[in-house]
């Protein structure tokens, strides 16, 4: 059942880098490399949500790291 979740985030993001690479222009090189980065970022957390679903969020990430500091600050 993963494989196929993850066959279909692998297509739907083929389908749009196929949609939207033509768009650009040849001149556009930091544009382009943009897009490459972040695709391969989204496909790597579409990844890691797919085998790991319960993974905490990056709300949770920044209240563990604010949550001391704020502790901190009341006093």
């Amino acid at each position: 059942m993963k494989w196929a979740a993850i066959l279909g985030i692998t297509v739907i993001l083929v389908l749009m880098a196929m949609y939207e690479w033509p768009k650009m222009d040849k001149k556009m090189k930091k544009e382009k490399s943009a897009f490459v980065a972040i695709t391969i970022i989204g496909w790597l957390l579409a990844m890691l949500l797919v085998f790991f679903p319960d993974m905490p969020g990056p709300t949770q990430l920044v209240d563990a790291i604010y949550k001391p500091l704020g502790k901190l600050l009341e006093k």
